[in-house]
């Protein structure tokens, strides 16, 4: 294939001489007090963003990037909200002063999505028309929706066209829905570790994980109390979503058959092995995070998400991207698999679109491009400043 390549980089990298952090940083929200119609025809009577933004926005306004997050991700990309506060921000290794995503050369934009869990409008909002929670009465979410809400707070900070959009997993999603449906306004996109639909399996997986939630008793038809979550299913469905993420080889670098000591499982199911205490520790910790509602409608959205048309060919969606992108695929993600990236690639070049395609050898899976690595910096550094 035309500009492709597979590349070996399995070292992780130290952060480069010239590098700097963006700091302290502060969320802010988008409101719009208009309503807003979702694909299905359902509507909201008021939408709610919370995002944040780094480094500043040129005279010309050209040099906007928008970071779209995987399902669980959320607006904080980089960054700390406080001196005290020692979480940085999910993709902090690739965005600020002398890194990838360079903060001294563009401005940064990145928000929380529509349907999630951290400051924007969900299903676990209040509606304002009745006071109640939205709960299941929140309207069936796409991922062209999550973009749609996107483009209108990009209009109220008056970013009529991206420098890049740029986003992995979910997010990749979304950056391919961005080049679709406003070819006008986006300047070149990066897609990581996506597909242009999901396969069987990863619908069977999502909606087990779906399952487990709904069959918690305290899940209630989604109207459980925010202090009484279902969260014996969410910590369940987020432990088997973890190990879709991961690679064969990763897991069994990291743990193996480790015991976490001869005398651990006193009892015949409590933890005995490193992978059991590793995946439960993910399952609680992600119950304290997130929202299980918002859970069932995001990955339900990834299900829903499909680029083919009705004849199964991608080339009537895609003949609408303008832009130049590059897709990186993984050889170790058994979730979205280097085949599901390379189609993408492959139709746009079919298309006469500019598309390039890498493929890096990594052993962390789906996740692969959450971890710094040399070569996956290097390219994301490369297209954005060609």
């Amino acid at each position: 294939m035309p500009n492709s390549g597979i590349m070996n980089d399995s070292e992780e990298a130290g952060p480069a001489l010239d590098e700097g952090e963006v700091g302290i940083v502060a969320h802010s929200d988008f409101v719009s007090k208009l309503p807003f119609d979702f694909e299905s025809g359902g509507q909201i009577p008021e939408l709610r963003l919370r995002y944040e933004t780094y480094g500043r926005l040129n005279k010309e306004q050209s040099n906007a990037i928008l970071i779209c997050h995987a399902l669980t991700g959320d607006h904080h990309c980089a960054g700390v909200y406080g001196m005290t506060e020692r979480k940085q921000g999910w993709w902090n290794f690739m965005v600020g002063p002398g890194k990838p995503i360079d903060t001294r050369k563009y401005f940064v934009v990145c928000s929380n999505v529509l349907g999630g869990c951290q400051g924007s409008t969900g299903p676990r909002s209040i509606n304002p028309e009745t006071g109640e929670r939205y709960n299941l009465d929140f309207p069936k979410l796409t991922v062209r929706d999550m973009v749609r809400a996107q483009a209108l707070l990009l209009d109220s900070l008056g970013l009529e066209r991206l420098h890049a959009v740029i986003g992995g997993s979910m997010g990749g999603m979304q950056t391919l829905q961005w080049a679709i449906d406003y070819p006008e306004r986006v300047g070149r996109y990066i897609a990581l570790a996506c597909c242009a639909r999901h396969n069987a399996q990863a619908i069977a997986f999502n909606d087990t994980g779906r399952q487990a939630i709904m069959r918690d008793p305290a899940w209630l038809q989604g109207k459980y109390e925010s202090d009484a979550p279902p969260g014996h299913g969410l910590a369940v469905a987020r432990m088997m979503a973890h190990i879709t993420y991961l690679s064969d080889a990763g897991m069994e670098a990291r743990f193996g058959r480790k015991r976490r000591g001869e005398d651990s499982a006193r009892e015949h199911f409590e933890v005995e092995f490193e992978v059991e205490s590793y995946l439960r520790y993910q399952g609680q910790q992600f119950v304290s995070r997130f929202d299980a509602n918002s859970y069932l409608y995001l990955t339900k959205a990834l299900d829903r998400f499909d680029l083919h048309g009705p004849d199964g060919s991608l080339d009537a969606t895609l003949a609408a991207v303008q832009a130049p992108g590059l897709v990186v695929g993984f050889g170790s993600d058994w979730l979205y698999p280097p085949q599901a990236n390379r189609e993408v690639v492959e139709a746009l070049l079919r298309l006469g679109k500019p598309a390039s395609y890498a493929e890096l050898a990594l052993d962390a899976g789906h996740d692969s491009f959450l971890l710094r690595a040399p070569k996956l910096d290097q390219l994301i550094r490369t297209f954005l400043d060609r």
